[in-house]
């Protein structure tokens, strides 16, 4: 040893894996500037690459010391340390890490290796333990875990290092690796079902020959052939098809914690070991047939449960899926072909017709029809000028445009709509959380309860206590009990989602089948949100087109939102230009058409300048704003605007009020047109003129007197009740403070997926009663009919996987209740209109 090396700590153990150090051993690895023994050259090697990657705050932040890690048999390879190491870096992280206003960083990340809600409970449970973790959920349906964290304290491969350690993998979120994960998982289950398939039916069809020979007779000689090709039948079942169940069964019992995996394992390799005893010893009973149909059956159950959470899995994954491969990108007036991943803030990108939007970004030059029915739901494209924002994922369907590029990766609105998504999977409601902590429960009371069995028939009939005590553990196996929750919830949530209502709380569908009062703004939210010619009055000789031609040569000049509703009209008529205009702010426009002055605004504007004195009670009705054109001699016609109700308001409104909700409208605006849009939609309760702290107030006196609360808006003004409100729904052109302030987004502003959300959250909550009551009724009926003997394990293992399959198959249920609604809903509004 070298000079350095008399220093070292004097350690007996391993630094690292904490096995004793041979005397002679002069292995040494510097971590956090001391030298560390070591015990051999791996222990060295794999210290010297945790070093070298950055990773030295492992050694200071792992929970146990050296001398006793839960896993520290388990030697992670050079190359998985390596590639943990490069999620460090920024320029990976830019694809799937965000910064949070506080400084934290948050991530989405893929868990492999979970089970059941005990799996979920352990992963939170050790990951929050970290230093430098701020917060981490993991959703049992799609196996995602978003994780808040301070990297200052902690880096993020040393978390991923930290989830390996405890016998899964993490890996960053990202649709084409989750595909590649869901592609994997699909084909090893489909092998172990397989197999388990194959070999079962052959060992049921020797067993029956057993059976048949215990009535009828068989020789010694076959009754032995027959048990050891039963065993050889067997074997492959238990050693490959049910790996997954001791794998995940001896990480739980090393973690020190119950999963249904443990009865499980205990059941499968109870029976198989008994029965390989019974036939090396030519005694007692063998269940090789009960072994390999428990295996079979319970992992046709998984793999049915699996199906339904990739189908779940990738309409998410769709979403990011969205966004092409490359981008055309403009540069010294060439084009050239980059990976979408490339694109930076401020590039000029081409997009052709049919082709997709590779990243947020405003429309520089061209026009054309951008498609965004796979965010909004909305069949029908929307024309987009230049000047205005496009969305990447959408497409672009007529004429050639440039875009500057003013988002990328994870700051894009494709990607805030994923984490949405997210953040309403990770809060769960109150009763996926009575879920998880009973299922960690009702297994250690499984598993007292089999023990109670056992010792029972073990003074009763020793011969049956351990086929007896089998029944019990897998007949109670809780799958059920866990799927019953976040299989409904997860398969709702993508429903209404792909039906153009993204949940981003995980409170929403439970406070939404419990509403009583819904309140809606006015503008933008029950009315289209911007003013548009209703009515045009000509008072003197001039037509009603060449009235409109010359108001829209005026209006074309202003940006004003009364005179966008004129800009319209400028293309369809061949008007003259107007010259020499004149804004006079809040009054009104004057200017030069076809050599004639003429003036249009407010009544007392205009009809001054044309010697005759009007003001707005001369206007036709008080229903619409009116403006006035006049010349310099007379006054010329009447316009009336308005703000026009959404044309699906007035059936949305009496589907709410069928299903039991009382609608109130609250608005700031104090004109005569909301009385107006009132009667028009039959609102009972309309307020109007009120400031955003009176809206508040006035939604928390409905709460405080037992109301539950949906409060619908769009506006900056709306923010503050939209906080406060039990349920908030924020419309697809709301502000994005309005957006991130509220629990749902009406993406498609179809206020139409309004009802149908109430109906679907409704029926979500019923499901989820049906399923907890379907798990437990079965458990209290199938568990006194196994520990009395009534039940055999093979008839257990048949009746714990068809428990798990009506739970999931009664959740998938609510895919398909939306379309029937949606049916209906729509056969009402043809009816009503005939």
């Amino acid at each position: 040893m070298n000079a350095s090396q008399d220093h070292i700590i004097n350690d007996q153990a391993c630094f690292h894996c904490g096995l004793d150090v041979p005397v002679k051993s002069q292995f040494v690895t510097v971590i956090s500037g001391k030298p560390r023994r070591m015990c051999c050259p791996g222990c060295q090697a794999v210290a010297q690459a945790i070093t070298e990657g950055g990773l030295d705050n492992y050694y200071k932040h792992r929970t146990s010391e050296a001398t006793s890690p839960e896993f520290s048999e388990q030697v992670i390879p050079d190359q998985l340390l390596a590639e943990l190491a490069l999620c460090d870096q920024p320029s990976i992280q830019k694809a799937f890490v965000t910064t949070l206003e506080s400084g934290d960083k948050q991530a989405s990340l893929v868990i492999e290796g979970i089970t059941c809600a005990a799996c979920v409970w352990l992963l939170e449970h050790h990951i929050s333990n970290l230093e430098g973790v701020v917060k981490v959920s993991v959703n049992l349906t799609n196996h995602r875990a978003q994780l808040n964290w301070d990297e200052s304290s902690i880096k993020l491969s040393e978390i991923l290092l930290a989830i390996h350690r405890i016998g899964y993998q993490g890996h960053p979120y990202h649709p084409d690796k989750e595909e590649q994960l869901l592609a994997q998982e699909t084909r090893k289950a489909t092998r172990r079902l397989g197999i388990a398939g194959v070999f079962c039916m052959q060992v049921m069809m020797l067993a029956i020959a057993l059976y048949a020979g215990d009535i009828q007779g068989l020789e010694d000689h076959l009754v032995t052939f027959i048990r050891w090709a039963s065993f050889v039948l067997a074997t492959p079942v238990v050693i490959y098809s049910a790996r997954p169940f001791f794998e995940a069964a001896l990480r739980d019992l090393k973690t020190r914690h119950l999963t249904m995996d443990v009865p499980v394992s205990l059941a499968i390799g109870g029976a198989y070991l008994a029965s390989i005893w019974a036939t090396v010893t030519a005694s007692g009973e063998v269940y090789y047939d009960s072994v390999t149909m428990f295996t079979f059956f319970l992992l046709i159950g998984r793999f049915l449960e699996m199906k339904a959470r990739h189908r779940t899995g990738r309409a998410g994954n769709s979403l990011m899926n969205l966004l092409p491969a490359s981008a055309i990108v403009l540069r010294d007036s060439e084009e050239h072909m980059i990976p979408a991943n490339d694109l930076c803030v401020g590039d000029r990108v081409l997009v052709k017709p049919g082709h997709t939007i590779p990243a947020d970004g405003n429309i520089v030059s061209g026009k054309s029809s951008i498609d965004e029915s796979a965010l909004t739901g909305e069949y029908l494209p929307l024309s987009k000028n230049s000047g205005d924002p496009v969305v990447g994922g959408t497409i672009n369907v007529e004429n050639p445009i440039q875009i500057e590029i003013t988002q990328v990766g994870a700051a894009t609105q494709l990607s805030a709509i994923v984490r949405l998504l997210e953040r309403a999977h990770e809060e769960k409601p109150a009763v996926a959380r009575v879920a998880d902590r009973l299922a960690g429960y009702f297994v250690a009371a499984v598993l007292l309860t089999a023990f109670t069995v056992a010792i029972s028939w073990w003074f009763i009939a020793p011969q049956h206590a351990f086929w007896v005590t089998l029944s019990v553990l897998v007949v109670t196996c809780p799958c059920a009990l866990s799927l019953a929750t976040p299989t409904a919830l997860t398969v709702a949530t993508g429903t209404l989602r792909q039906n153009g209502l993204l949940i981003t709380r995980g409170h929403v569908l439970e406070s939404l089948s419990r509403a009583t009062h819904i309140v809606f703004d006015k503008t933008g939210t029950l009315t289209e949100g911007n003013l548009s010619l209703q009515q045009v009055e000509p008072i003197n000789t001039l037509s009603r087109d060449d009235c409109l031609s010359i108001a829209s040569a005026l209006e074309s000049h202003s940006e004003h939102p009364i005179a966008k509703a004129f800009h319209h009209f400028s293309t369809l008529h061949g008007i003259a230009p107007a010259d020499n205009v004149t804004n006079h702010v809040g009054q009104g426009l004057e200017g030069t058409v076809n050599g004639e002055h003429f003036f249009i605004g407010k009544p007392e504007f205009a009809s001054r300048h044309c010697g005759q004195k009007l003001n707005y009670d001369a206007a036709p009705d008080d229903k619409n704003q009116w403006l006035l054109l006049a010349s310099e001699s007379e006054v010329i016609a009447w316009f009336g605007l308005n703000d026009p109700a959404r044309k699906q308001a007035l059936n949305t409104i009496n589907q709410l009020r069928q299903q039991g909700l009382q609608v109130q409208m609250l608005t700031g605006d104090s004109s005569a047109a909301v009385q107006h849009i009132a009667s028009e939609l039959n609102i009972d309760q309309a307020i109007s003129g009120v400031t955003p702290e009176q809206k508040l107030q006035h939604i928390q006196q409905l709460q405080d007197e037992g109301a539950r609360v949906i409060m619908v808006g769009d506006g900056i003004n709306d923010i503050p009740v939209l906080a406060g409100a039990q349920t908030s729904i924020a419309m697809g052109s709301a502000t994005d403070l309005a957006k991130t302030n509220a629990d749902a987004i009406l993406i498609s502003s179809d206020l139409h997926r309004l009802p149908q959300a109430l109906n679907l959250a409704r029926k979500t909550q019923s499901i989820i009663r049906q399923n907890l009551g379907w798990a437990l009724i079965y458990n209290l009926i199938a568990l006194p009919l196994a520990a009395t003997g009534m039940i055999a394990p093979y008839m257990a293992a048949i009746g714990m996987s068809a428990s798990s399959l009506v739970v999931v198959g009664n959740a998938m249920r609510l895919s398909k209740l939306s379309k029937m609604y949606r049916l209906k809903s729509n056969n009402q509004t043809s009816q009503k209109g005939r």
